[in-house]
């Protein structure tokens, strides 16, 4: 299992995961309304540090991370 984290403005629980990359974590979350609007625009971490493809391998134990866009200064 992995843990995905909800960062910032999202407001959810972390929860566990049993993936094998972000594409599985992509379909796993396609139905959930509320994350529609995130996923779109979100940055994603894996161990913190960001990644840039779905094809990204999971492994038990990883953290996933979902950033939001934030602005301030």
């Amino acid at each position: 299992m992995a843990r995905l984290e909800f960062l910032g403005p999202i407001n959810r629980k972390a929860m566990d995961v049993d993936i094998s990359n972000l594409k599985e974590l992509k379909t796993l979350l396609k139905d959930d309304k509320e994350l529609q609007e995130w996923l779109g625009n979100s940055a994603v971490a894996v161990n913190d540090t960001l990644v840039s493809t779905l094809d990204t391998p999971i492994k038990e134990g990883d953290k996933i991370s979902l950033l939001p866009p934030v602005c301030g200064g």
